[in-house]
């Protein structure tokens, strides 16, 4: 496919907001990880016993009074994670040399404002939703979508992508779609989720959340550490000769081995990711940074690391392929793990950084994964990266980052 330039990019996790934090996390290995203090008014005892990638200031953003109707803990966290690195002021210029109807927005979620829904049902006002929260689209999976289209003023299509933990790896695909299409000529993707009681106690009733600290790929891993984020990138036609970031591939698949468990040969995995790799016309051996979906569920990341070193095979050699997950800082942050992902992957094309796999400071790894999976962080420049995100029922998705 012809590239798509990224003209920005942003993300807001545990690890802080803006780029920044981001950066700066990573390279100095300081996790965002903390003990479950989530639920106000809970105490300890009430609580999920586990640890949480927490946003900090979500609580004290207010948002401008004719968005009150909007207000919720994912909105706010999207209006917080779009003041960061100058974004609107960006996406502003956007519009003014495109024209709002030629701009499309697609947000990516896993569970939008549920926890507004769980509030406003403790709330019950004789019955009724009380009044701060009777907003009906509120309460729907593109609650997000429609707010990002308000605070922004974005006027082309606007589409919320709620395809479980592939949500917001899904908008690239989505967008370069659109715009190929000549559809739009610019779009503004994204993803944002925040923590909630269905979330952390959902997650828990499945059996995939563990006591401790997550720990990608380790032998000794037993579940995952949920977490929240929001991040956003500015995706356009590029400018021959022009240099930056791109959206060079994308790949898909649904293999619908299982609701929850993935195939246990990582067959959509690896269509995935061969789709991406041949859509952006290189091959395994160019791809210098895979971040890795790597949950820390023991057949989640044994499935990934059988298609990784399936496809990848012999190009892990000495500075070869460098696959890490970076769930271990911010958790997983489900319907916004694509874009939180994709801007490490940014960062790693942009600065040279490919960060390892952050545990407990004492990392067993798996034997039953391959060399391409690291554990240490690496500096060193690279040409393309990659990022994989694969959600529930087999909705699988990768994409393929370059430096022009």
């Amino acid at each position: 496919m012809a590239p798509l330039a990224i003209r920005a990019h942003t993300s807001t996790t545990a690890l802080g907001h803006g780029l920044t934090a981001q950066v700066e996390a990573l390279r100095t290995r300081r996790s965002g990880l903390r003990i479950n203090d989530f639920g106000e008014g809970a105490t300890a005892d009430k609580r999920l016993e586990t640890w949480i990638g927490r946003v900090d200031g979500v609580e004290d953003v207010v948002l401008p009074a004719e968005f009150a109707p909007w207000d919720c803990r994912n909105n706010r966290l999207a209006w917080l994670a779009l003041q960061q690195d100058d974004f609107v002021a960006k996406v502003e210029d956007l519009i003014a040399r495109h024209g709002a109807e030629r701009v499309a927005a697609i947000i990516g979620t896993s569970t939008s404002s549920i926890g507004a829904s769980e509030e406003a049902y403790t709330r019950l006002d004789d019955g009724a939703f009380p009044a701060d929260l009777r907003t009906q689209l509120l309460h729907t999976p593109h609650s997000i979508g429609d707010f990002v289209r308000r605070i922004t003023g974005i006027r082309g299509p606007c589409v919320t992508v709620a395809t479980a933990c592939s949500s917001s790896a899904k908008v690239f695909a989505q967008a370069a779609r659109l715009i190929h299409a000549g559809v739009v000529d610019a779009a503004l993707v994204g993803g944002i989720d925040t923590l909630c009681g269905s979330v952390l106690f959902g997650f828990n009733s499945l059996g995939l959340v563990s006591r401790n600290r997550c720990l990608p790929f380790d032998a000794r891993r037993d579940g995952l550490s949920l977490g929240e984020a929001g991040g956003y990138a500015i995706l356009e036609r590029a400018v021959d000769g022009e240099r930056g970031l791109r959206l060079c591939g994308y790949g898909e698949s649904s293999d619908a081995h299982h609701m929850s468990s993935p195939h246990p040969e990582g067959l959509g995995a690896r269509l995935a990711m061969q789709d991406a790799i041949a859509r952006a016309g290189i091959t395994p051996a160019d791809v210098g940074y895979l971040n890795l979906h790597g949950t820390a569920t023991p057949a989640n990341d044994t499935v990934e690391a059988i298609a990784v070193a399936g496809l990848f095979g012999d190009t892990a050699a000495g500075d070869g392929l460098h696959a890490s997950s970076t769930k271990g800082w911010t958790g997983h942050t489900l319907g916004a793990a694509g874009i939180v992902e994709s801007v490490f992957a940014l960062i790693a094309l942009e600065h040279g950084l490919l960060p390892g796999i952050l545990g407990d400071g004492a990392p067993q790894p798996d034997p039953a994964c391959g060399p391409q999976i690291r554990f240490a962080n690496a500096d060193r420049a690279i040409r393309y990266a990659m990022n994989n995100s694969f959600g529930f029922g087999g909705n699988n998705a990768s994409l393929v980052f370059g430096k022009a």
